[in-house]
């Protein structure tokens, strides 16, 4: 049976495999749970059909028994007043009763079957619910807490990934400053050096214009 055979893989599943595999384990598992309540009703709906089609079988092989018991006691009835063809004409309706009752008994005892296999899927699936509802909760806060643990991994990754680029990015404007800094300090000490020798140069210009006016102006000495 397609319905035995749907409930049956719905009680082997393993909820723990099917929310760690899962892209969205909250979405699987209420769609699980979704599923195996609409399986429950079904098999409720088997059941209760099984069982109705069980008294029905029973009803008729008492039926066809009550009917074999009548033509046989036609039949003795027949007997005792010498009626042969009276007799044989029961015994026949009792043989054909009888062949009837037998035939639903068996038919009885086969629908007996069938309705514990339902009964029993039945109670599996009503356990697998309850103890797929139960977990539910504590298996998503479990696949949440690792999920926010690998986000929180990652973040700590990236975050040390821009610690380790902040600090070098630190260093290399240290390194820059350092360097604008020497660049100053030689031009500064370059500018100074140029001065004194220009200072050295006008000196020198003023003595020579000096002498040559005191030369022009006959003061010379």
């Amino acid at each position: 049976m397609a319905l035995l055979e749907r409930v049956a893989t719905l009680v082997r599943a393993n909820v723990n495999d099917l929310i760690d595999k899962a892209e969205d384990p909250e979405k699987m598992i209420k769609q699980l749970i979704l599923d195996m309540q609409n399986q429950l009703l079904q098999v409720k709906t088997q059941v209760a059909v099984a069982m109705a089609d069980e008294h029905v079988l029973e009803k008729r092989q008492a039926e066809n028994g009550e009917k074999a018991a009548e033509w046989m006691h036609k039949a003795e009835l027949a007997v005792d007043k010498k009626q042969d063809d009276l007799a044989r004409a029961a015994l026949e309706r009792h043989s054909s009763y009888l062949q009837m009752a037998e035939a639903f008994q068996e038919q009885v005892a086969d629908q007996k079957v069938q309705v514990e296999n339902l009964k029993s899927a039945l109670r599996k699936l009503e356990q697998k619910l309850a103890e797929t509802q139960s977990k539910s909760d504590l298996l998503l806060a479990r696949h949440r807490r690792a999920r926010a643990a690998g986000r929180a991994s990652d973040a700590q990754l990236v975050i040390s990934g821009n610690a380790a680029m902040a600090g070098f990015d630190r260093m290399k404007q240290k390194v820059m400053h350092g360097e604008a800094l020497s660049r100053a300090k030689s031009e500064i000490i370059s500018d100074a050096l140029d001065d004194r020798f220009a200072k050295l140069e006008k000196a020198d210009e003023i003595d020579r214009m000096l002498a040559d006016l005191k030369s022009r102006r006959g003061t010379a000495g």
